[in-house]
């Protein structure tokens, strides 16, 4: 199988460098630097090579903002049988944009960022991988995600969604909360540290990316929830009721 990936960004190389030994990869990205360092691939730089390429596979790995767009330019060069795949974190919209096009496709979301996975060790990541694909687009990246023993989960466009805005929007929230009240002073706290290092990892993400997450047709939901903790719990603390509150943390250890 001849591989392009699309985009040699943190994913993008991570993509690149656990494929080029199995397959025969090629790269394509406007910043010519970023495939300065990449081994055992092809550096692609124009559409014309990409046509010559012939690949039966592209992987979309540039920024959400850039996915559909990068694949309206890399059609007219791709033969009728190649399978565009894509591995953004919010799907909205994607499944009506390969409907319009006819190609055969395989939409994943890799739940490990480099910014806070180790890519060299992802025993005991997430994979997800939608269930409207290709069905040899899903057995490839399957094989691919289990080489790492990463945990997969299947799950529809909508499903997908909806779990994202479960398990990426609400605590997205919950940090830049935490990150917007911070002061410059120091805090010895470990917790406090520990909050402040996500905090820092997440706010290196695309603004993009995360404007996405939190403007899923989901994501509200989530945040008014959040909200109406909040208010509960400065009810609690507002009163100084130390039965609610001990109730309160008893129905929080239950959820987790």
């Amino acid at each position: 199988m001849k591989i392009l990936v699309a985009g040699a960004g943190k994913m993008g190389s991570w993509l690149i460098e656990s494929l080029c030994l199995d397959y025969d990869v090629a790269a394509f990205d406007s910043d010519l630097t970023r495939m300065r360092y990449l081994f055992n691939t092809q550096k692609l730089i124009s559409y014309d090579e990409i046509r010559d390429y012939e690949p039966d596979l592209v992987i979309n790995a540039v920024n959400l903002e850039k996915t559909r767009v990068v694949f309206h330019e890399l059609l007219p060069y791709l033969k009728e049988d190649c399978i565009l795949a894509d591995i953004t974190s919010v799907k909205n919209g994607l499944y009506a944009f390969y409907q319009e096009t006819g190609r055969r496709f395989v939409s994943t979301h890799p739940m490990f960022g480099p910014t806070f996975a180790n890519v060299r060790d992802l025993a005991g990541q997430s994979a997800v991988i939608i269930k409207e694909s290709d069905e040899e687009g899903k057995a490839f990246f399957r094989n691919f995600y289990k080489s790492f023993n990463l945990n997969i989960f299947d799950y529809s466009f909508l499903e997908h969604d909806q779990t994202i805005a479960y398990s990426l929007a609400t605590p997205f929230a919950s940090t830049l909360v935490f990150a917007s009240c911070m002061k410059k002073q120091e805090a010895p706290g470990t917790t406090f540290r520990k909050h402040h290092e996500i905090a820092k990892g997440l706010l290196t993400e695309d603004d993009f990316l995360l404007s996405e997450i939190m403007f899923s047709p989901f994501a509200l939901e989530q945040l008014e929830k959040i909200g109406d903790k909040l208010e509960y719990l400065e009810e609690i603390i507002r009163s100084k009721d130390f039965q609610k509150m001990r109730e309160f943390l008893g129905s929080v250890r239950e959820n987790i």
